[in-house]
């Protein structure tokens, strides 16, 4: 099998390395913090190649893996099956790109991308459950993964939560970043991610950010309901590291509270039992090795392995009987 994919999310790319499949990912893509593949948030796939987004249109490929309407629109002349991957809700989408204060119709949209989606014979999955019934276009969930035996073994010596997020400062709402602050006034919790307005730097590589999952006592999320997951690649690598994750109260979250970590109606609350496992490192270790336990049970390589394979089948097979709808027309 040979896809092409353009590169948008790292983390969410390496994982196809998994696939026993020739990937082709394309870098170069205006718009990014950096052109190139970004090394700190994950090492270049094993099978992978690097390639422009013009040399991909003299290849042929099984399927190409798009992440937004502009990848669509990118590719529309490689004659190959498409498959959108939805990593966002609707809303925060429509949010992000200012069309909340414009009045932008979500049923229009939706309305779009399936009319479009069948034009084509595309076919999406979404990332998360309540993002495939956000967008509307599909009941397809291929869920991220994470392998606990790819990271090191948790120590937790540092009194210290930790927290990996990107863009915090054009996020707040979405981050729940309020919630979070009022939370840790005078908790030491790190964060990790690309946020230089903040003086705040990514880790060096995949292995510093292992390394750093391994020291910390816990792992911080909070999200807004209205926009995100109570879950998200972060927290499915804190699980993996053997973290107890903190979390505000979340419809779509996936903690189990006191097993794997703590779910916190208010700020207070979240303090209160970030304050409790720093007093109590065995606490920690034993929420920490339950969600390890729950990330591998529920969130394995091998799902999404799964996962991915048959929603490429599907792609195909749309593809396919797109194709042989024109014929028909063309024919009549």
């Amino acid at each position: 099998m040979k896809l092409l994919v353009l590169n948008c999310h790292e983390a969410w790319v390496h994982q196809l390395s998994l696939l026993d499949a020739e990937l082709d990912i394309v870098v170069g893509l205006p718009g990014r913090y950096t052109r190139d593949w970004d090394e700190r948030m994950r090492p270049f796939p094993a099978n992978g190649r690097a390639l422009t987004l013009q040399d991909a249109h003299m290849e042929g490929y099984d399927a190409v893996i798009a992440h937004n309407i502009t990848d669509l629109l990118d590719t529309k002349y490689i004659r190959a099956p498409k498959l959108l991957v939805l990593h966002d809700t609707l809303e925060g989408r429509i949010a992000q790109q200012g069309g909340a204060e414009a009045g932008v119709d979500t049923k229009d949209l939706r309305a779009q991308l399936n009319t479009y989606l069948a034009t084509i014979g595309g076919h999406a999955i979404a990332v998360s459950r309540s993002k495939a019934k956000s967008w509307g276009v599909t009941h397809t969930v291929v869920h991220n993964c994470a392998d606990p035996d790819g990271y090191f073994d948790h120590v937790g010596d540092l009194d210290a939560g930790i927290r990996i997020a990107n863009h915090v400062t054009s996020k707040r709402v979405f981050l729940a970043w309020d919630f979070h602050e009022q939370a840790f006034t005078d908790i030491p919790v790190r964060l990790v991610g690309h946020n230089s307005d903040l003086g705040v730097e990514s880790a060096q590589d995949w292995d510093h950010l292992k390394s750093m999952l391994a020291s910390h006592r816990f792992l911080v999320h909070t999200a807004d309901p209205r926009y995100e997951d109570g879950f998200n690649m972060a927290v499915l690598e804190g699980m993996a590291a053997g973290l107890p994750v903190l979390t505000n109260q979340h419809p779509t979250g996936i903690i189990r509270h006191g097993v794997t970590g703590f779910v916190a109606a208010t700020p207070d609350e979240m303090r209160t039992y970030a304050l409790q496992l720093l007093s109590d490192r065995n606490l920690a270790n034993q929420m920490g090795a339950c969600a390890r336990d729950d990330v591998r049970n529920h969130f394995s390589p091998m799902h999404f392995r799964r996962g991915l394979v048959s929603a490429v089948r599907d792609a195909k097979k749309k593809w396919l009987r797109s194709g042989r709808r024109s014929r028909s027309v063309i024919a009549h």
